[in-house]
């Protein structure tokens, strides 16, 4: 069965999480739509990290549901989880590329994991993704003989190749200079106009979340939950929480540089 139109791509339902006792988030609830650049934002160690982790499978919630288009991923059998992980593909920090494979090995390697696919389709897939980041000819480098931008777009790539309904990054502007990240903001607006895909990005970037975000959901460690939840531009001028205000009314270098070019 087909889920229905207006069902949001991802909906997390009152889930705990955290690491043996200790409790990192409680009572988490929200609902993100299809085609949405949605951002879980807040200060360090206030559980960002902590929530993908639990929200792609690495971990599971103490309680709680974490569903995609309606199928609880928590509860899943085995079966069913391979099945749901490939609606989803995931940027993490760095790229956690395998530093023995080539990028043409990397980004076939989900293909290799939850296809069927023979080597030449797999082949032409990898081919199409990496041109699609922009890295077309780079097949056969390895991950140390690229700069740290391409080693994202590469992670991209590969969080790509089986054409995800969504897609998660963990902070991508992590290590890039504002120049680098801002051309990686662009490409990942581009991957959501085009192919409709739902992106999910973890960061406390304000030029990142003032560029892209549709929605955002605020952390914090103290409150060990969302303490907000709406547009940034909404948040950053309106909230009645101060820590809201406070977080959303910094300053960083990309904007900095940005305001200093215009001038």
């Amino acid at each position: 069965m087909n889920p229905a139109p207006d069902q949001p791509a991802i909906e997390l339902t009152d889930v705990t999480c955290g690491y043996g006792e200790r409790v990192v988030l409680e009572h988490v609830s929200f609902a993100v739509k299809r085609a949405e650049i949605f951002f879980i934002i807040g200060g360090s160690g206030c559980g960002k990290s902590t929530l993908l982790r639990h929200m792609i499978g690495l971990h599971t919630p103490t309680r709680g549901s974490v569903r995609y288009f309606g199928r609880d991923f928590v509860t899943a059998t085995a079966g069913e989880r391979k099945d749901l992980l490939r609606t989803f593909g995931v940027l993490y920090q760095g790229g956690a590329l395998w530093s023995s494979m080539t990028l043409r090995e990397n980004v076939a390697l989900p293909l290799e994991l939850l296809t069927d696919l023979d080597g030449r389709e797999r082949e032409e897939i990898v081919a199409l993704k990496l041109a699609q980041v922009g890295l077309a000819g780079y097949e056969d480098y390895f991950p140390a003989e690229i700069s740290g931008g391409m080693k994202k777009r590469a992670g991209l790539a590969r969080a790509l190749a089986l054409d995800p309904a969504i897609v998660f990054f963990d902070e991508p502007s992590a290590g890039l200079d504002p120049i680098t990240s801002l051309k990686l903001d662009e490409l990942v607006r581009e991957i959501r106009d085009t192919l409709g895909t739902t992106i999910v990005i973890v960061s406390h970037e304000l030029a990142s979340i003032f560029d892209l975000a549709d929605r955002v959901v605020m952390l914090d460690k103290e409150a060990k939950g969302i303490i907000a939840e709406g547009d940034p531009n909404a948040l950053r001028e309106g909230s009645a929480d101060p820590r809201v205000r406070e977080f959303l009314n910094r300053r960083s270098a990309r904007l900095r540089q940005q305001q200093g070019a215009s001038t």
